[in-house]
């Protein structure tokens, strides 16, 4: 029986929750596991690790703190942008979600932390950034690498 390992291609499915329970996103019974390659950063290096050693078939409750998560939210992740950037037609208000453009063409989400007449404070931290996690986890099937 194949244990999850680095490089180990691992189909599973999840549950997301902040460390009070809220729900945060996960996969429905009847819908394709998540596919991932463990060790490539398609998963939080904490909850990674929690998986090493897992096989097909087995089940987990993990906590992953924030620091092991997605880290903690940063001063320096935020900018103030110019308030023509966004939409006019928009009311932008605190806790607003925007997808931007960078310049070398990726896109980065970012959330509007205060609003200015001639400005906007963004926070370019990923959205669970600052959060202690638990993860309810499924193993469906583990591969070679």
């Amino acid at each position: 029986m194949s244990r999850i390992v680095l490089g180990s291609h691992v189909a599973l499915r999840f549950q997301l929750a902040l460390a009070d329970g809220t729900r945060v996103e996960g996969t429905a019974p009847d819908e394709a596991p998540w596919e991932v390659v463990i060790g490539q950063g398609d998963l939080p290096e904490g909850l990674e690790r929690c998986l090493l050693g897992l096989a097909a078939g087995e089940r987990g409750r993990f906590f992953v703190a924030a620091a092991d998560a997605y880290g903690d939210k940063e001063d320096k992740a935020r900018e103030i942008l110019p308030r023509g950037d966004f939409p006019t037609d928009v009311d932008l208000i605190p806790g607003m979600a925007f997808s931007f453009t960078l310049p070398d063409g990726h896109e980065a989400m970012g959330q509007v932390v205060a609003v200015a007449e001639t400005g906007v404070e963004v926070d370019f931290s990923h959205p669970l950034a600052g959060h202690d996690l638990i993860f309810d986890v499924d193993v469906v099937a583990v591969g070679g690498h």
